[in-house]
């Protein structure tokens, strides 16, 4: 049952306008403005279709941040199960129904956009397992029937989505499940348990790949065994970040973007463009919003009351953090290739709807950071 304060029960409209955070809401902005100008330069200086496309659904999804943001934390408390178990069956859909794009079932076609429903899981895993460990007590955390439960939850969506093929988004989301049950205050036990799992069963998973994809493993380790092939993508990148130097060539001025060196620029590899035309400069400011992002997030959750709100916004900070370096240390060439979107700026509006999904119910948390679930 639901307990509430006197703030919980004067809480209006307009009280849930003022307690919304400004500084997470104006930072989320920006990044749409730098993704607008970002885009533009993909379409080298013209309003063409990755602008117009990327900016429609970007001034679509910012207002919609803002009215999910109004609904009560209970609401998204009630719902968690559901979403993850819708998401799920979207899974399945696409393993079946889905279409196939670049050698990978990952899409459904909803007509106005092409859903990935991989990418809507990276929230509802987090919110289903912070609703489950919310009613939890902290002494059965460790309890047997909980972590097989959890992980449960975990695998059978890294399962589906190891099978379209994208191992890169199955392993952003178990890591990510892991962490929250690391919150949750799992022993450290467990993790040496799994790492030492995983590290046993790395041979039978490479022999599970397909072959592109080993191809990407084996290029990581040295780019230059096929230049022209698998290597490309990553020494392309590499030398347009390189070239952009302390203070970037110039707004417009990426010779290695427009002169179509750089494949993939406005997905993927949106970083390298950046960097290329804001140099190490621009790169570092790009960073700091990012930063301030996950920084006000981990904020919202330490002055939440309820368990549920302090681990999705501890599981969502980290979430975008992941995604952040994976997607950064993939075109330095620190780590092979893999389907990491830059949150906002990646062109594709999966990946951005996740996002502000994540952001409301942060900002939902922050407007009802009051409230005490039971």
């Amino acid at each position: 049952m639901y307990q509430y304060s006197e703030f919980q029960r004067s809480n209006t409209l307009i009280q849930k306008i003022k307690n919304l955070d400004y500084p997470l809401i104006i930072m989320v902005l920006l990044l749409g403005v730098i993704s607008f100008f970002i885009m533009y330069s993909v379409d080298e200086g013209k309003i063409l279709h990755h602008t117009k496309t990327h900016f429609t659904k970007f001034v679509i999804f910012f207002p919609l941040m803002i009215f999910l943001s109004m609904f009560d934390i209970k609401l998204w408390h009630r719902v968690a199960y559901l979403s993850y178990l819708t998401v799920l069956v979207l899974l399945v859909w696409v393993e079946f129904f889905g279409f196939e794009a670049g050698g990978s079932q990952r899409w459904i076609d909803l007509k106005f956009i092409n859903f990935q429903p991989s990418e809507l899981m990276k929230i509802c895993l987090i919110l289903c397992l912070a609703k489950y460990y919310h009613k939890i007590q902290i002494n059965d955390v460790n309890k047997f029937f909980p972590v097989l439960n959890s992980m449960i939850i975990i695998f059978l969506p890294m399962v589906l989505v190891i099978n379209q093929p994208d191992i890169g988004t199955s392993i952003l989301l178990g890591t990510s499940g892991i962490i929250v049950l690391w919150l949750s205050g799992l022993k450290i036990k467990y993790f040496f348990y799994s790492f030492l799992g995983l590290l046993i069963s790395l041979p039978f998973i490479f022999s599970y790949l397909k072959e592109y994809q080993k191809l990407r493993i084996l290029t990581f380790f040295n780019p230059n065994r096929d230049p022209l092939g698998s290597g490309y993508h990553i020494i392309q990148s590499k030398i347009a970040v390189g070239s952009g130097g302390f203070y970037g060539k110039g707004f417009l001025k990426g010779t290695q973007s427009y002169l179509e060196f750089l494949p993939e620029k406005e997905t993927d590899f949106i970083f390298t463009l950046f960097a290329e035309q804001f140099g190490f400069i621009g790169s570092v400011i790009l960073l700091l919003i990012y930063g301030g992002i996950i920084y006000r997030i981990i904020k919202i959750g330490l002055i939440s009351r309820n368990h549920f709100s302090k681990l999705f916004c501890y599981g969502f900070s980290f979430t975008i953090f992941l995604n952040i370096t994976v997607n950064m240390l993939m075109v330095l060439g620190l780590l092979p290739v893999v389907g990491s979107p830059l949150p906002i700026l990646s062109y594709g509006g999966s990946s951005m709807l996740t996002m502000i999904i994540g952001f409301s119910i942060v900002l939902s948390a922050k407007i009802n950071s009051k409230i005490s679930l039971s």
